[in-house]
């Protein structure tokens, strides 16, 4: 079998993982842009609108930090089929805070309560998956984030096993509010820069 250069495999692999994130960006932005559009078809939650705003800046980071994938020195097709997993969990999740047809809920409120277990579900599961892809690019990278990272990740999986399981407002507004806060303060403080 032929082996093809480092370079040339980033570059088809960030093709696809690109499509795959496209997707998951154009999910969110028409589900914003149908609020807009339509905003007497369903009460907006603010809580919601923050889970919105929230996904959008991990999606963006997600894509930023991939960047740093073209250190890995061979990739193979179960790295491959990983990545297009992860980048999946993405489109999931934006398409769980956007569904087709809100129909049979009051509003996005009634809609996101009752999905919840759903979305902060798959959300704590990125967050462990985002472990295992920050492995693929070599142990000295974890090493590289300090205690930070993974302590970030283990309070996040809590808290979406918490959010999951509680359909209490203030909870949700405080949780949504806290991880605002904390995601723009991480994003500027460890990934502002790529090397």
């Amino acid at each position: 079998m032929e082996t093809v250069s480092s370079p040339e495999v980033f570059v088809h692999i960030k093709v696809v993982m690109g499509m795959v994130i496209s997707l998951s960006l154009a999910r969110l932005l028409t589900g914003v842009a149908g609020i807009v559009q339509h905003p007497a078809n369903a009460r907006v939650y603010v809580v919601h609108l923050g889970w919105a705003l929230s996904l959008f800046l991990f999606i963006i980071h997600i894509w930023w930090w991939e960047y740093r994938l073209q250190a890995v020195p061979v990739i193979g097709f179960g790295i491959y089929l990983f990545l297009v997993c992860f980048c999946s969990l993405f489109f999931l999740l934006c398409a769980l805070l956007f569904p087709a047809s809100l129909d049979e809920y009051g509003g996005y409120e009634e809609y996101f309560i009752s999905r919840r277990k759903w979305f902060f579900g798959v959300l704590g599961l990125i967050y462990a998956v985002d472990i295992l892809d920050t492995a693929i690019k070599g142990p000295e990278r974890i090493l590289s984030l300090g205690w930070e990272y993974p302590a970030r990740n283990i309070v996040y999986i809590l808290l979406c096993a918490l959010a999951a399981w509680t359909a209490n407002r203030r909870f949700h507004t405080i949780f949504v509010i806290g991880n605002l806060l904390y995601q723009v303060s991480f994003i500027f403080r460890l990934y502002d820069v790529l090397e």
